[in-house]
């Protein structure tokens, strides 16, 4: 078994996996990302994205291929430990924001941190300065249902990023918001990400959001390719607009 780069923060070889349907999800991935990169996944709806987030993640075993993190075999670990490395070391964002309902926000955002141990005090001071950037902290002492849902993925981005990750995968992070907001966003991501030298694994099929990002990886069936033309934001303005009027 070969080790990986000292230099690749995540690194994984010949990755494959399907879903239980019988159907193809990846068909042997190979990548290595470097330690403070900013690197995108990209290609169209059902390339595999989601799913090669969820194996280097550990969110997802890997059925055949490895995947590694700083030089440790996570593809030999059990559940336990994969659901502890994702606690102390992993954040993720969802394109659908999830919170805890009985959570008020600034709970919900420092929840993470207690998880982890640091003191309820300390979590809300880190929770709230984080809400602040992200430009949502007069709505720290609000319930989830009080939110937009615009509002809510904001949280969700909050949360995942005051434990200060090592790795920050992210799934489409900005999909519920509008442009101007989803700007805004990517924008103080992928700045924290850099200044607190956040490797981010972003997965998107936005060719504005690749953009952003150091590198790109285009899959296209659950394949690596040479490249993927994502289509211009314009087409999915609608979609968004959509998702928003309906979760409001």
């Amino acid at each position: 078994m070969e080790a990986p780069p000292d230099n690749d923060v995540l690194w994984a070889r010949s990755l494959h996996f399907t879903h239980h349907d019988g159907s193809p999800a990846l068909g042997g991935v190979s990548l290595g990302v470097r330690e403070g990169e900013i690197l995108a996944v990209t290609g169209p709806r059902g390339s595999g994205k989601t799913t090669l987030l969820h194996c280097l993640s550990g969110l997802a075993p890997t059925q055949r291929g490895e995947v590694w993190f700083n030089s440790v075999p996570v593809h030999t670990m059990g559940p336990l430990a994969r659901e502890r490395l994702r606690r102390d070391r992993f954040g993720w964002i969802d394109p659908v924001p999830v919170l805890v309902p009985e959570l008020n926000v600034w709970e919900n955002a420092a929840l993470p941190l207690m998880l982890r141990g640091t003191s309820r005090r300390r979590a809300k001071v880190a929770a709230l300065e984080w809400l602040e950037r992200l430009d949502v902290g007069d709505r720290s002492r609000c319930r989830p249902h009080e939110l937009t849902q615009a509002e809510r993925q904001r949280v969700c981005i909050t949360r995942a990023l005051a434990p200060a990750p090592s790795v920050l995968f992210a799934d489409e992070p900005t999909a519920p918001l509008h442009r101007a907001d989803r700007a805004h966003v990517l924008r103080t991501l992928t700045t924290a990400a850099r200044s607190h030298g956040i490797t981010v694994v972003l997965a998107t099929h936005d060719a504005e959001t690749a953009a952003l990002a150091d590198r790109t990886v285009p899959l296209l069936d659950g394949r690596r390719v040479k490249t993927v033309h994502l289509p211009p934001v314009g087409e999915h303005e609608a979609e968004g607009r959509a998702a928003c009027s309906l979760s409001a």
